[in-house]
């Protein structure tokens, strides 16, 4: 088999697999190891993700209309929000343009315009009485290629104690930019009336989506800075460094069609596409996947990896924490070690204790910078 054919297939075998990762032998310095946590190991997904089903556009249903053919599979790659309010959420398609309303249960109540959906919403609050939003909210978001159901265990732990609620986003992440999912993102941001505290908790190309976000929010010279809303943050499994696989597969046919452009922008792309990435000047901790021997579970990347990025390549400047867990890239939102790091460092701005962070100085991601341009 020739190489490129054999790191494709490395690569999608890594992103795809359902196989856990299993720790190897030795543990390099300055690792946290995940085995330290008393947790038991990650749960596959209970059901096949589906693709949405489609609907008529610029067609409105009254919400005291609900038939069968109303109910949704919730959008996968087709489907991107635009808006939540509790267990609703405004939906709009990106191949038609077209919006839906969408409640808990993921029937659809309007479809239209997004202000016709959003009207819509407005009579259905009225009618129900329903609450204002209020409290500490966490915005979840899935990487490349997947969709809002990959995320919706971790959402459950951070709902379990109802000190969070969640907001699992959904967006076409094959089908458009990173810049375009970024101007999506806002929008939700914008309209979470009434919500007091905001943090995010991302996998893969979903950090890349909020870097993006809070760089198109930042102009020192205007004032202009993200939401004050915004504490914390959770990195899970970044390519804050681009990805070497993809800049091996970018620049194929097969890739681009499949995974779309970012995977060019984290690949070939990747050194004009970070000079659009921000640093959060929040809090934020990062959870990377690999072995800890140095070896990674893929042949082809250098250094210890999660079958997709190297441990080096998630490592980002001004970081309050950092932890490597023992499993593959796809699997880590399924990991119940990668759950409870999440909900500590929301409650505590750390994986384990204060005493044990592993925090990442800046001047190591100025060095690796350096390294990247040379």
């Amino acid at each position: 088999m020739r190489p490129a054919l054999l790191v494709l297939a490395v690569a999608f075998a890594a992103i795809l697999s359902g196989f856990v990762g299993t720790p190897g032998g030795g543990r390099p310095e300055g690792y946290l190891w995940a085995e330290e946590l008393a947790t038991s190991q990650p749960a596959a997904p209970s059901q096949p993700v589906l693709p949405s089903q489609p609907v008529l556009p610029n067609r409105v249903v009254l919400p005291s209309q609900p038939a069968i053919f109303n109910r949704t599979l919730g959008g996968n790659q087709f489907w991107g929000d635009e808006l939540f309010f509790h267990r609703w959420r405004v939906q709009r398609n990106a191949l038609t343009g077209h919006c839906r309303l969408l409640d808990a249960g993921d029937v659809r109540h309007a479809s239209g315009s997004f202000e016709e959906c959003r009207s819509a919403l407005e009579r259905i609050k009225q009618e129900r009485g329903l609450p204002p939003m209020q409290g500490r909210a966490v915005i979840v978001l899935h990487g490349l290629g997947a969709c809002h159901a990959i995320m919706s265990g971790l959402c459950k732990r951070l709902e379990k104690d109802g000190e969070f609620q969640t907001f699992n986003v959904n967006y076409p992440s094959t089908l458009g930019s990173i810049h375009d999912h970024a101007q999506s993102l806002a929008g939700i941001i914008e309209h979470l009336d009434g919500i007091e505290e905001i943090s995010f908790v991302a996998h893969s190309l979903g950090n890349v989506v909020v870097r993006h976000y809070l760089a198109d929010q930042t102009d020192e010279a205007r004032g202009k800075r993200p939401d004050p809303r915004i504490r914390r943050m959770v990195m899970i499994g970044p390519p804050n460094h681009g990805s070497e696989l993809a800049t091996s597969l970018g620049d194929g046919k097969l890739a681009r069609t499949v995974l779309g452009k970012p995977v060019e922008q984290l690949g070939p792309h990747w050194v004009w596409e970070e000079r659009d990435l921000a640093i959060p000047q929040f809090e934020f901790g990062i959870i990377a996947g690999g072995r800890g021997n140095g070896g990674g579970f893929n042949p082809w990347l250098s250094g210890d990896d999660d079958g997709v990025l190297t441990v080096t390549s998630t490592r980002l400047a001004g970081a309050a924490d950092f932890v490597v867990v023992p499993d593959f890239h796809a699997l880590l939102p399924f990991d119940s070690r990668v759950r409870e790091y999440t909900l500590r460092f929301l409650r505590h701005g750390c994986f384990v204790s204060p005493e044990r962070r592993q925090p990442i100085e800046r001047a190591e991601s100025a060095a690796r910078g350096m390294m990247n341009d040379e």
